[in-house]
């Protein structure tokens, strides 16, 4: 366990890093190409390495914002926070600050920087859908993320990699709509639309590089680990394999997960939607797996 901390640790700092190192090489080219004044490239590489900083500290509340889950108390959620408050006991984790989030398919994640600034986020469809032992269940699986540092990694990539991804994608969207489907204009404005094209392009060829960073960083070895010790942590292995099948056959869509944060869930959200993109973040290990080696605990 503590060896994998420690991973989770460095890897934090590797993915900032290469965050910066990729994108300042990005406007770096942008800047040759175009001609300007090569003090844009240290401009742009101060500004991102200010901007990791503060994703760093500022990560969860951007993923906690994102999902548009609120706080909940004792009072107002008592099974829930009830059985965060004895897994922590029994796990000697700090009590996390629990969220829901008001929307009918089951799902759960768990965001933050550290054991000391934790979140656990459930769906209502969760605590809806699922009987108290599999909610149990499916929280101890969050909570081993946080004992793991596991939600460090992930969220850090959420801000920083997901942030590339989605621009990609805008720009690609924007180019075929905007630039490309214009053609009775292309004489106006012409170079224009070449810069957008150019920037579309180039986004388009480094999106599927960081996604596949980021599908390393955030290995699929995490999810098993988290499986593994959140049975262990609630004593009841079937418990959680119940839970996956659950969420796992639930016919609703989560409107609120989008590509930057499908791999926080404890089952990836996006499943019904088949794209390039999509496909590489595709971080969970098949849900059969997951389940199979469960019940073979």
């Amino acid at each position: 366990m503590y060896d994998r901390i420690a991973a989770n640790r460095r890897m934090t700092w590797v993915l900032m890093v290469a965050f910066v190192a990729v994108l300042t090489g990005l406007v770096a080219l942008i800047v040759l190409a175009l001609g300007l004044p090569i003090g844009f490239i240290g401009i742009a590489g101060i500004a991102l390495i200010l901007y990791a900083l503060f994703s760093y500290f500022a990560a969860s509340s951007i993923v906690l914002s994102i999902s548009g889950a609120h706080e909940v108390t004792k009072e107002e959620e008592w099974e829930y926070v009830r059985r965060v408050e004895n897994l922590c006991i029994g796990a000697g984790l700090p009590m996390p600050r629990t969220w829901v989030l008001e929307d009918t398919a089951p799902n759960a994640f768990a965001t933050g920087r550290d054991p000391q600034h934790a979140h656990v986020v459930v769906t209502r469809g969760l605590l809806q859908k699922l009987e108290p032992i599999e909610l149990e269940a499916v929280l101890a699986h969050e909570l081993s993320h946080i004992a793991n540092y596991d939600i460090r990694v992930m969220t850090i990539a959420t801000v920083l990699v997901g942030l590339v991804v989605l621009l990609s994608d805008f720009f690609l969207r924007w180019t075929y709509w905007g630039a490309g489907a214009r053609r009775g204009s292309r004489g106006k404005g012409g170079g224009g639309a070449a810069i957008v094209i150019l920037l579309a392009v180039i986004a388009a060829i480094l999106a599927p590089i960081v996604a596949q960073a980021l599908k390393f960083a955030i290995s699929r070895q995490r999810e098993y680990l988290a499986d593994a010790s959140g049975a262990l942590l609630c004593r009841h292995p079937e418990a959680l394999a119940r839970a996956l099948e659950k969420i796992a056959a639930d016919p609703e869509p989560l409107e609120a997960a989008n590509k930057a944060t499908a791999h926080l869930y404890i089952y990836n959200p996006l499943r019904e939607h088949r794209s390039f993109l999509n496909n590489l973040f595709n971080t969970h290990p098949p849900i059969e797996e997951r389940i199979r080696l469960l019940r073979s605990m």
